[in-house]
């Protein structure tokens, strides 16, 4: 019963999931109907990057759906994930602007910055948030525990699954990203595979 308990959880967070888009609630269709008409603006249009940024286990689903976009949805993608650059930018800067660093020299109102972050909280996203809106980057977040977490209130677009341990709330995540990925092949790409 533990399993089945387990994957109930997860089911009902995403389930109510509460999704927001300039400051008011959409249904979670809604959302990643919005998220997918910009990411198609900057394939067909801009030409711009689909940045994404994340910390621990974010960080490899920011690395996983940088790769994935790139390749299956043919969208120009961007991580920070180079021992290099987070070392160096740690190291010489600090860690807090591993992501903002690279986003305030890079991005512009061309292209869209994802945040997956568990708490919502974490000092170098809300940092890479603030340095995207600076830029006038189209911003979406992905979080979960605190329901006024900082991610949240900055974002453009954001998924908060309403899910209180970092297990349930990152695979939780991992769903909603995947969930646009084939939502966006299934309309602009000749489905997913």
């Amino acid at each position: 019963m533990y399993s089945i308990n387990f994957f109930d959880e997860i089911s009902l967070g995403l389930k109510s999931t509460i999704t927001t888009y300039n400051k008011k609630e959409v249904s979670i269709d809604e959302g990643m109907e919005i998220w997918a008409q910009k990411i198609n603006r900057i394939q067909v249009e801009t030409k711009g990057i689909m940045f994404f940024a994340g910390n621990g286990a974010s960080a490899t689903m920011a690395e996983h759906f940088s790769h994935d976009w790139f390749q299956n949805g043919k969208v120009n993608t961007y991580t920070c994930s180079e021992t290099s650059h987070i070392t160096a930018i740690s190291n010489d800067v600090s860690y807090e602007d591993v992501f903002a660093y690279r986003i305030e020299r890079t991005l512009s109102d061309k292209d869209i910055l994802v945040t997956i972050s568990s708490s919502g909280n974490s000092p170098n996203i809300i940092k890479a948030i603030k340095a995207a809106k600076e830029n006038h980057v189209f911003v979406v977040t992905l979080s979960g525990k605190d329901k006024l977490n900082q991610s949240r209130q900055l974002g453009d677009l954001n998924f908060y699954v309403p899910l209180d341990t970092y297990g349930l709330v990152e695979c939780s995540h991992s769903i909603l990203l995947h969930c646009e990925l084939d939502y966006y092949l299934d309309k602009f790409m000749d489905g997913r595979h």
